[in-house]
């Protein structure tokens, strides 16, 4: 798999997936994996970008994968994504969180620093 500049999201640290078969290897490989579904037209996922990026930057273990609904509307629709943003994590290739429309990133936080310290045991 290739990791391009050219896969980023005007400077979020996300991949861009490209194909569901991108995607099942990123799941089969990745511990934790954060998948973002969002637009470049969602003024609610531009507004989301710097503070999901921030709260990122706090777990180097998690791979954040960007969706673009809009090129990729099978990806969307085989997670059941009906609104944007919406966020799913998976632990170990399963959905342990799936949040859509207005998210609150502290919940996600506190949802992922457990998952974490389990993972990689951490104290939060």
């Amino acid at each position: 798999m290739q990791d391009n500049q050219a896969d980023r999201w005007e400077g979020f640290p996300m991949r861009i997936v490209r194909s569901r078969e991108e995607l099942k290897e990123l799941e089969h490989a990745s511990e934790m994996l954060l998948l973002y579904f969002g637009s470049e037209t969602c003024g609610v996922c531009r507004d989301m970008q710097p503070k999901l990026e921030a709260l990122l930057a706090k777990y180097p273990e998690i791979v954040p994968v960007k969706i673009p609904v809009e090129s990729k509307p099978e990806i969307a629709a085989s997670y059941q994504i009906f609104s944007i943003p919406a966020i799913i994590l998976l632990i170990q290739g399963r959905e342990t969180v799936h949040e859509a429309g207005i998210i609150s990133l502290r919940n996600l936080e506190q949802q992922i620093n457990r998952y974490d310290s389990l993972l990689f045991d951490r104290k939060t």
